[in-house]
């Protein structure tokens, strides 16, 4: 008889909020988790009730249930990489960075803070809680142009807007930034990866015709989380995520799905789940 052979998966841990519709937070994580080939896990933050067409209402998650939902986890499954969305409160921030602050794989974060029809989500002491406490635990943040014109304390609006930031995003604790810019006004959308030390490097995609956006955010964060889990550098993995981030768009353009701004395809291209032999 052949000596059995026992295989490891990379593993991603999504911290985020909920969408009952499928297209954003912890549903948008695991489709794109799954779809890159990697185990995922979710530790529910909050309650949003949406759909495709907005946020409707945010019902708070106990604390205390999530920090149970966090050492029940790890007592089990050690994630390769963390994906953290939407954290709305000065207590769950501080409960969140406590217990990773010891974590010795990579950290996404998504800093969740307006609404797509620009409404805040979180109050200002929440933000800066999350300047002071996540980012400085976090490989890279991820925020779109209305969260960077939120953390600057004034508008971002055009690439130019976005290089004259950059230093001052750097400077707020995390060991890189991507700027998105999928809310450009322009055919060609550009995102900056800055990293401390080296040259700001430049990725550009054409703009899709569709209203299929929702969850890209989400979806962007956890692909990047989910090559990092595999082993890339930051910059593939952010490379990565862009392209694949893309390619959902793309596959969902001609899709109706819901009222408003539908979701992306996830599985436009899924890949099997990745395992690696047991020394």
């Amino acid at each position: 008889m052949s000596e059995r052979i026992y295989k490891t998966v990379p593993t991603v841990l999504s911290i985020a909020g909920f969408d009952g519709s499928g297209g954003a937070g912890i549903q948008a994580d695991t489709k794109t988790i799954s779809a890159i080939g990697c185990y995922a896990m979710n530790i529910l933050t909050a309650l949003p009730v949406q759909n495709t067409q907005g946020v409707k209402n945010i019902f708070s998650i106990e604390p205390k249930a999530i920090h149970e939902q966090l050492a029940c986890i790890f007592e089990d499954i050690y994630p390769d990489a963390i994906k953290i969305g939407m954290v709305h409160s000065t207590e769950l921030v501080g409960i969140i960075a406590e217990f990773l602050k010891d974590y010795k794989g990579k950290i996404v974060f998504d800093p969740v803070m307006v609404s797509t029809s620009g409404h805040k989500l979180i109050e200002d002491d929440t933000i800066s809680a999350i300047k002071r406490q996540l980012f400085p635990l976090a490989d890279i943040i991820t925020p779109n142009l209305d969260e960077v014109s939120v953390l600057v304390g004034k508008p971002v609006l055009e690439l130019q807007d976005m290089e004259a930031v950059s230093d001052q995003l750097l400077e707020m604790g995390s060991q890189a930034v991507l700027l998105k810019g999928g809310h450009l006004q322009s055919d060609i959308l550009t995102s900056i990866l800055l990293q401390h030390g080296q040259a700001a490097q430049y990725f550009e995609s054409k703009k899709v015709d569709t209203k299929n956006t929702h969850g890209s955010g989400c979806t962007l964060s956890s692909a990047i989380a989910s090559y990092l889990a595999i082993g890339q550098s930051l910059t593939d993995a952010t490379e990565n995520g862009l392209a694949y981030v893309y390619q959902a768009i793309l596959g969902s353009k001609d899709l109706i799905i819901g009222k408003g701004h539908g979701p992306l395809n996830h599985f436009f291209n899924p890949n099997k789940l990745r395992t690696n032999e047991m020394d």
